[in-house]
C-alpha cells in the first residue's frame, strides 16, 4: 500500500512538472521558438546585424508631413520619406546584391515562393544608407535600448508577393524584438504590389484616398506603391503583446517591378555597441 501511495505520489509530481514546463499556456509563448513573421530572433551573439550611430555623420536636412491614420496600433504614412534621389541610389547600389528571399521556421531557413516571392539585398552602408538610418532613428525619438538593423532593399517582379504575416520577430519576451517597421518604397513602376492591412479599418476621409486603394474589394486597407514613401508601424503594446492589426502582406505585382525598403528597429534591452 506504502509502495502503491508513493508511486501515485511521484506521477502526481512529474505531471504538474510536465505541465509547468511544457504545457502551461501562461508560461508556452516564453518557451517556444518557434517564429510568427518568419524571421529569426536577433541575439547578442548576432549584434553585428545592427548599426550604431556616428557622431560626425553630416546628413542633408530632409522634411515630410506625416499622416496618422491610427494610434492604436500607432500607423503613420510618410509621403517623401525619402528623396528621389535617395530612392534611386539605394535602387543602385542594391542591384548587384540581390538574392532569392528566405523564411526562418523554428530556426531553420528556407525558400518558398509560395509564401515569399521575391529577392532580397542587404545595402551596403554608403553616407546615403547611414543617414537614412539616422533618419528612422530621430522619427522615433531615439529610443533607449531600440537599435536599427541593416537596411534590405526587397525585389518584386510579375507575380511577387510575400503572404500575410507580423513582423513582430519575437512576442516581447524581455530580449529581441522588432518594435517598429518601416515599409519604404523606392521603385513602384508597377501595378499592384501594395501593402495589405485586412485587420485595419478604413478611414472615413476620401483625402485618404491619395495614399490608400480605395478602390480594392479586399477587406481593410491597402497602401499603394508610391515612390520614396513609407508606412511606419509599431509591433508591440507598451505590455510587450503583439498588436494583431499588424498582420500584413505584399500584394502580388501584376506588371513591372516594385522595390521595397525594410527598415527595422529592434530592442536589445541593456546592449551597447562594443567600443572599438
Amino acid at each position: 500500500m506504502t509502495t502503491k501511495l508513493t508511486t501515485i505520489v511521484e506521477y502526481f509530481l512529474i505531471s504538474i512538472a510536465l505541465y509547468i514546463f511544457v504545457l502551461s499556456p501562461v508560461l508556452r509563448p516564453y518557451l517556444s521558438s518557434d517564429q510568427d513573421d518568419g524571421e529569426p530572433v536577433i541575439s547578442y551573439e548576432k549584434s553585428e546585424a545592427l548599426v550604431y550611430p556616428e557622431g560626425n555623420l553630416e546628413c542633408p536636412e530632409h522634411t515630410f508631413a506625416p499622416h496618422i491614420l491610427s494610434t492604436d496600433p500607432l500607423v503613420i504614412y510618410l509621403p517623401s520619406f525619402l528623396t528621389d534621389q535617395e530612392a534611386d541610389e539605394l535602387v543602385e547600389i542594391s542591384a548587384s546584391h540581390f538574392e532569392p528571399s528566405t523564411i526562418f521556421h523554428a530556426g531553420v531557413e528556407s525558400y518558398d515562393p509560395t509564401i515569399r516571392n521575391s529577392s532580397k539585398a542587404l545595402l551596403p552602408r554608403t553616407a546615403t544608407v547611414k543617414c537614412i538610418e539616422a533618419r528612422a532613428r530621430e522619427f522615433q525619438g531615439w529610443r533607449t535600448d531600440v537599435f536599427i538593423e541593416r537596411l534590405w532593399a526587397q525585389r518584386y517582379g510579375p507575380g511577387g508577393h510575400y503572404v500575410h504575416h507580423y513582423d513582430w520577430g519575437t512576442r516581447g519576451r524581455g530580449g529581441a524584438g522588432r518594435v517598429s517597421t518601416f515599409m519604404v518604397y523606392l521603385h513602384a513602376n508597377c501595378t499592384g504590389g501594395g501593402t495589405h492591412f485586412p485587420r485595419l479599418a478604413m478611414p472615413p476621409s476620401q483625402e485618404w484616398c491619395r495614399f490608400l486603394d480605395c478602390d480594392s474589394q479586399l477587406e481593410g486597407i491597402t497602401f499603394k506603391a508610391k515612390k520614396g514613401s513609407a508606412v511606419y508601424w509599431e509591433n508591440f503594446r507598451n505590455d510587450g503583446s503583439g498588436y494583431e492589426q499588424t498582420w500584413h502582406s505584399g500584394l502580388p505585382v501584376e506588371t513591372g517591378v516594385k522595390v521595397g525598403l525594410n527598415i527595422w528597429s529592434w530592442y536589445q534591452p541593456g546592449h551597447r555597441p562594443v567600443q572599438d
